[in-house]
């Protein structure tokens, strides 16, 4: 069969694909407490029907994509609430359902809006730390105990019925590598978008040299996209003009506001910049090649309306 790559007539069709905002932050608007090792993915077991709530909110905002909330669902993290095998995987599977029928129901509004995509999110190791090591790609596992641990989720996610996955916040060359074997191996139909975490412009948060991160993508035959994710805003220039001399593939970015976070105190501290200036970095990164553009922490269905508006104007 095939390698399934929705994007395509979708890139073809328009300057540049809207990606949703955070989702963690706006289930703590609606008065969610997720200082939790499980984050966004305590709200699947207890209020599923405000994660399905933010997702339309996003697509009403104008997003073309809905990330599930799955980037700390595994179930190696459920295991430590007692929840494990078909109740870890219905689960997660759930947080695609809840993404799929809100872009549904988005549809039925406004039927000319579509297509739209659902990417299953696969968050590194690091986040089931819950340590803050997604930012320092610090942590060692070997490719079968990557492997093994990214394989039910991803998983769940296919059986769901994503439109690809989101392979985000990596930080570890060692785990983009495991991840992409896994891929070839298990799900060789699925394609999937590679976001990173940086050290700084040239090098990822373990210290791999982005060109040796591309070389590795550009060969490898699932690799929609790649780019950067929650990295602050003032760190996606220079990143993506170093990326886009490296690779033909589109680039992805989606940065969170700016703002620092403590993983000891699960909070933000205000930065420099403000999520408001978002579309202010919309020209350079349109100019660095992102064709995948939307917010992740601390970013809002404003600022996606923001993103929105641009690509209609265009």
């Amino acid at each position: 069969m095939p390698l399934n790559n929705p994007l395509t007539s979708i890139l073809e069709r328009d300057p540049f694909l809207v990606l949703d905002g955070a989702l963690a932050t706006e289930l703590e608007a609606r008065g969610c407490n997720l200082a939790d090792s499980l984050w966004s993915a305590k709200v699947l077991l207890e209020q599923p029907e405000l994660i399905y709530q933010v997702h339309l909110d996003y697509f009403r905002a104008g997003a073309q994509c809905a990330i599930t909330a799955s980037y700390q669902a595994s179930e190696a993290g459920f295991a430590t609430r007692g929840i494990e095998g078909a109740q870890a995987r219905e689960l997660m599977i759930k947080s695609v359902a809840l993404a799929r029928e809100a872009r549904t129901d988005y549809l039925k509004e406004k039927p000319q809006d579509g297509p739209l995509l659902v990417a299953g999110s696969v968050g590194p190791y690091g986040a089931f730390l819950a340590d803050g090591s997604e930012y320092r790609g610090d942590y060692q596992c070997s490719a079968a105990e990557f492997a093994d641990f990214h394989r039910p989720r991803i998983a769940a996610l296919v059986e769901g019925g994503v439109d690809l996955l989101a392979c985000e916040t990596l930080p570890s060359f060692s785990e983009l590598q495991a991840l992409t074997a896994l891929l070839a191996q298990a799900f060789p139909q699925t394609g999937a978008w590679f976001t990173f975490t940086l050290r700084d412009a040239e090098h990822l948060s373990d210290g791999t040299l982005l060109s040796q991160v591309a070389a590795h993508l550009n060969a490898c035959p699932q690799a929609l996209a790649l780019g950067i994710n929650c990295v602050a805003l003032e760190s996606t220039d220079a990143a993506l003009r170093h990326f886009s001399s490296l690779t033909a593939l589109p680039l992805v970015v989606y940065p969170n506001s700016g703002e620092t976070y403590d993983a000891a105190s699960k909070r933000w501290s205000h930065g420099a910049e403000g999520c408001h200036q978002l579309v202010d970095h919309l020209p350079a990164w349109r100019d660095a090649g992102a064709r995948l553009i939307g917010g992740c922490c601390r970013t809002t269905p404003a600022d996606i309306a923001a993103l929105a508006a641009v690509r209609r104007q265009v």
